[in-house]
């Protein structure tokens, strides 16, 4: 059996590999776990030990597929959770992450089997991150970040980040959705990107355009 905060690490890997690829440095998984580096080292050093990593000095780490089916099974959870909570229980998209983060370890799997079948197996949660099937198969994803785009790019949102419930609001409120379509005007030089919406023109920081995934519309 592996501890919630192995799983946590595993999904964590998973999320940081989905975006960049593989190795995954252990300053970026610090920061994604909001631990110390010689606590994520240490931790590195347990699931290298179990086969759930492979682990490269000096270079990073990469999910073995046994580390890679924990993981998608994790996230799996963790995304239904979302959806469901967002879907069944009128839980705004800015509160889904935190409930989701504490039941995603306890759930058997005939109630995620459930909780699936009651949203009619979704492909994607409300943030429009993609949900793993079944069966656990790794998701492929095309998207690329809103900062790399050019100006005149005719984009669609994709998916954003769930990690900020204060960027969810504001990207909520300035209609910068999942499935919204979208035109980059300009990218300055000091980070801030302009775009066009439905609801007219919105200047992001680059902070926040990074929290933003789309494909070409």
């Amino acid at each position: 059996m592996l501890s919630d905060v192995m799983e946590d690490y595993l999904k964590a890997i998973y999320v940081l590999q989905t975006e960049n690829g593989p190795p995954v440095s252990t300053s970026d998984i610090a920061k994604e776990v909001e631990k110390t580096s010689p606590t994520v080292t240490d931790m590195l050093g347990k699931l290298a030990d179990r086969g759930l990593i492979d682990r490269e000095p000096y270079t990073g780490v990469e999910l073995t597929p046994e580390g890679e089916a924990v993981a998608l099974e994790v996230v799996r959870h963790h995304r239904l959770l979302e959806a469901y909570l967002a879907e069944h229980l009128d839980y705004d998209w800015s509160e889904v992450h935190e409930e989701a983060e504490r039941l995603e370890h306890h759930i058997s799997e005939e109630f995620e089997r459930r909780v699936a079948a009651a949203l009619d197996d979704p492909d994607v949660d409300p943030h429009g991150d993609p949900i793993p099937s079944a069966d656990l198969e790794p998701v492929s994803d095309d998207s690329v970040g809103l900062a790399e785009c050019s100006p005149g790019d005719h984009v669609v949102i994709t998916r954003v980040s769930d990690r900020d419930d204060e960027e969810l609001a504001y990207l909520s409120e300035a209609g910068l959705t999942p499935g919204t379509e979208i035109e980059v005007r300009d990218v300055a030089p000091f980070g801030m990107i302009t775009v066009h919406t439905p609801a007219g023109e919105q200047s992001l920081p680059e902070e926040i355009a990074d929290s933003i995934r789309v494909r070409s519309a």
